[in-house]
Parts: C-alpha cells; sequence; structure tokens
C-alpha cells in the first residue's frame, strides 16, 4: 500500500486514540454518584460549557447534512440554518437559566424528573419521557450513519460503510462507559475546536482548487441560476416554509434530552449567558461552509438525488483537496459524529436508569447501581442505533426534521413546567398525545397537508399544543398547585 494511501488511516488512528485518552482521563473516582457520573456533580466552568453545548448540538446533520441540503436546496440554506439556529441561544438561557436554578433547588438529573415534581403527575413524566426517547433514536442513529458514510468515502471503500459506523460506535461506548458526562465534556473541547477550525479549512481548500469562492459560484449559477435564490431550487422555500423552519430549531434543539441535561452543569449561571451570547457568532460562521460546499458540488457531481447527496461533502474532499487534507478535515467531521453521539448516549441512559429502573423497578437501588444500570443501557442503546442505521431510512435532513418536529411538541408543556402558574397536569398529558397525534397523521398523509397553510406540520401543531394547555388551565384547576407548593418550599 502506498504511504499516501496510510494518510487517512493514521490521522483518523492518531484522533481516536487521542480522544479515547481524553475521554478515560475525565473518569473521577467520585463517579460512582448519578450526580457526578450523569451530570458531572454540576461543576462545569463557562469555557467548557460553551464547548460542549456547540459540540453537542453539531452533529452529522452540520456536515454531512447541510452539505447534501446545500445541494438539493441551494445557498438560501445557509440562511435559514444560521439565523434559525442563532435564535435558539434565547431558548437556551430562557429555558436553561430557569432549569438550573431548579436542578440546583431539588437536585434533578433527567428533563422527566423535572416535569414531573413541577406539575405534580407520574403519567406526565411517563409521556414526556417516551417521546423524548422516541424522538431522540432516529437522530442518534445518525451519527454512525454519518460516520459510515465519512470513513467508507475517505478510504476508498477499504473501510466499509456499517464496519466504520461500528467502530466509532464503540470508541464512544468505550470512553462515554468510563467516564461518564465528565469524560464527555472534556472530548467536546477537543471536538468542537476541531470541527470549527476544519471546517472553514474544507471550504477554501476546495474553493482554491474551483479557482476561488468566486469562480466557483460564478461556474454553478451558469448551470443552475435558482441554487442562488431565496426560495431555492424547485421553490423549495416559501416564506411560511421558510418561517417554520426557523421556528423549528428554536422549539426542538432545548427539547433534545442531550441539551436539556446540559442546564444542569454550570458551575454558576453566567455560563449560560456566555455561552448564549457566543452561540450565534459560531453558526453564523460555520454553516455557511457545508452549504457552500453542497452548492459547488453541482460542478463535479450535477445528477446526484436522494441519500446520495448526504455523501457530497467527502466527495468533494476526495477530488478536490490532497488526502492530508481531506484526512484532516474528516476528523473534524467525526468530532461533530462523536460529540452529539456521545451526549445522546448518556442522556437516555440517565433518563431510563432514573425515570424507569429506579421509579418501577428498583427504588432501593444504590448510588453504584444507578450508575452501572446507566453504563449497561449506553452499551443497549448504541446497539440499537447501529441496527437502525444499517439500512438508513431517508436522508440526513429528512430523518433530522422529523425528530425535531417530535421534540417540538414538548415545548409549550416545558414552558407551562418552568413558567406557568394553575397548570393542570392533564392539559399537559392531552397537549403531547394530540400534538404527536397530529403529526403522525400529517406523516402518514391521513391528515391533508394543506391544513398546515403552507407551513411546515410544526408550526399548526406547536400552536394547537399550546392552545390546549392555556385552555385548560383557564378552565380545569389543579386539585392542588404544585409549582406555588414548591417555590414556598
Amino acid at each position: 500500500m502506498a504511504v499516501e494511501n496510510l494518510i487517512p488511516y493514521l490521522f483518523i488512528a492518531v484522533y481516536l486514540l487521542f480522544t479515547l485518552g481524553v475521554g478515560v482521563a475525565g473518569y473521577s473516582r467520585k463517579n460512582d454518584t448519578p450526580q457526578e457520573y450523569f451530570i458531572a456533580d454540576r461543576n462545569i466552568g463557562t469555557i467548557v460549557l460553551f464547548f460542549t453545548l456547540i459540540a453537542t448540538n453539531f452533529s452529522a446533520f452540520t456536515f454531512l447534512g447541510f452539505a447534501g441540503a446545500g445541494y438539493r436546496v441551494g445557498i438560501s440554506y445557509y440562511p435559514m440554518m444560521a439565523f434559525g439556529t442563532a435564535l435558539v441561544a434565547i431558548s437556551f438561557y430562557f429555558i436553561g437559566y430557569k432549569v438550573w436554578l431548579l436542578g440546583r433547588e431539588k437536585g434533578f438529573i433527567t428533563p422527566s424528573e423535572l416535569i414531573a415534581e413541577r406539575l405534580g403527575s407520574q403519567t406526565l413524566k411517563v409521556i414526556f419521557l417516551t417521546v423524548m426517547i422516541i424522538f431522540t433514536l432516529p437522530y442518534l442513529t445518525l451519527q454512525p450513519i454519518g460516520a459510515g458514510y465519512l470513513l467508507e468515502n475517505l478510504t476508498g471503500g477499504q473501510i466499509p460503510y456499517f464496519v466504520g459506523a461500528t467502530v466509532l460506535t464503540l470508541i464512544i461506548v468505550l470512553y462515554v462507559f468510563t467516564g461518564g458526562m465528565r469524560s464527555v465534556a472534556l472530548t467536546d473541547v477537543l471536538q468542537g475546536l476541531l470541527m470549527f477550525v476544519l471546517m472553514i479549512l474544507a471550504v477554501f481548500a476546495v474553493a482554491n482548487s474551483l479557482g476561488g469562492i468566486a469562480a466557483a459560484n460564478r461556474t454553478v449559477y451558469q448551470q443552475i441560476p435558482e441554487i442562488f435564490s431565496r426560495q431555492g431550487i424547485n421553490n423549495f422555500f416559501t416564506k411560511p416554509k421558510w418561517f417554520s423552519y426557523m421556528l423549528l430549531w428554536v422549539l426542538s434543539v432545548p427539547m433534545f434530552p442531550q441539551m436539556f441535561m446540559r442546564f444542569y452543569i454550570p458551575k454558576t449561571p453566567t455560563s449560560l449567558k456566555v455561552s448564549a451570547v457566543l452561540y450565534p457568532l459560531i453558526t453564523a460562521t460555520m454553516f455557511i461552509c457545508p452549504v457552500l460546499i453542497g452548492v459547488w458540488a453541482h460542478i463535479p457531481f450535477p445528477n446526484l438525488i436522494g441519500k446520495a447527496t448526504d455523501q457530497v461533502l467527502p466527495m468533494m474532499l476526495a477530488e478536490y483537496t490532497p488526502v492530508w487534507i481531506a484526512s484532516f478535515v474528516m476528523v473534524g467531521a467525526l468530532a461533530a459524529f462523536m460529540s452529539t453521539l456521545d451526549s445522546q448516549l448518556l442522556a437516555l441512559s440517565s433518563m431510563l436508569t432514573r425515570d424507569v429502573y429506579i421509579s418501577y423497578l428498583r427504588p432501593s437501588a444504590s448510588l453504584s447501581e444507578q450508575t452501572l444500570v446507566g453504563r449497561i443501557l449506553i452499551i443497549i442503546l448504541a446497539t440499537i442505533g447501529l441496527i437502525i442505521a444499517y439500512n438508513p431510512p431517508a436522508t440526513i435532513a429528512a430523518i433530522a426534521t422529523q425528530a425535531f418536529t417530535g421534540l417540538a411538541v414538548l415545548f409549550p408543556t416545558v414552558i407551562a413546567a418552568l413558567y406557568g402558574r394553575n397548570i393542570n397536569p392533564l392539559s399537559c398529558i392531552i397537549s403531547i398525545l394530540v400534538g404527536e397525534a397530529v403529526l403522525l397523521g400529517f406523516q402518514l398523509k391521513l391528515i391533508p397537508a394543506s391544513l398546515t397553510f403552507g407551513f411546515l406540520p410544526v408550526v399548526p401543531i406547536v400552536i394547537l399544543c399550546s392552545v390546549i394547555i392555556l385552555l385548560g388551565s383557564l378552565f380545569v384547576k389543579p386539585k392542588s398547585n404544585p409549582i406555588e407548593n414548591q417555590t414556598n418550599k
């Protein structure tokens, strides 16, 4: 094998071993307690919190999904994603500060624990938990899918898709199993830096091979002028659809359990404020890079369709950059996949441990038993993700949008729990069940698409869910007021 052909393997091996080392370094002798293992003893500082927020949120969707969407839709995908995700910073602080405060006061570790105590309903807790798990699993699956695509392209097929997905998942399971949240947060600093720097390197390296950014844009414009329009290719973005996507990220990103649990871990609320200010700067700078590469991919690859478009980033790097640059940039993409998958595994395992195992199966379980169960669940969840990834069902963007919409249904209930008064838990239960039923109706085409009035389903669904909770609080008073009772304790 030529030396040049060994470069991808060298970069991958060094990165994975270094990441594993950082993760294992996060191991604490105290991590036999759920508080330490699942949320790092609520002791994460500003720098680490900022990087763990961005690294956890930027995933296979950010690297491969954005490039694929840039190819299918056009340059207009960038401002929609950049501005929409920047607005998420508002919900980070608006929701995050209250969650941090209550977590400190009450000792909450999972999102479901907060919902149950604030609204006084175990039934609501189970429903909330179930929805989070159901809609996080598909998004979890995107990470091994992305890793499989990337490693297969990077090695010219010598590492098959599913082998690559499996290897990446095994490395993650090793360090999450060992060190929990502290290991995850430490690796997120490394991974956040890598994905930001290397994504910028990627766009300039590809542009240089195409004669510069302006020349590349002119070439594509001559082929497909509409790719630079606000509406995008085939008028993808109407104004209602644009608004819907912008709203979707704001409503759904804080509802992912791996993001929600990040609000418990800061040492002080100042860390959340700083992260909320810096977060939009990263999205504005970084998100243009994969979208541009996706747009330029029409030059060498003009007729890609469906799932094939999700592979344009590694294809473009292989086509237009030296192997060492392609390998280096793909390490950044691996960082994005790993930083999201490790957090998802830890969040779901903590919820299943605390909200199912302890609540219903073994209430007397010791602290060390809880962390042991959490570790076992990490292995089980990783295996489920790999099984689903074996045959990807749709494009990365399509999977992500469905997962985000399902979680956005929870947003009105979370706001009610954090800021509402006299909220009847039954209204929240009905809100969630009706919202998910309507979403399923739209997906199965049992409900006419015309009833979205041109918006994505998330808009009418969240409005409907909010109205149900408001009406419930106005006309059906709770038997007791759990929020006031807890506040006065």
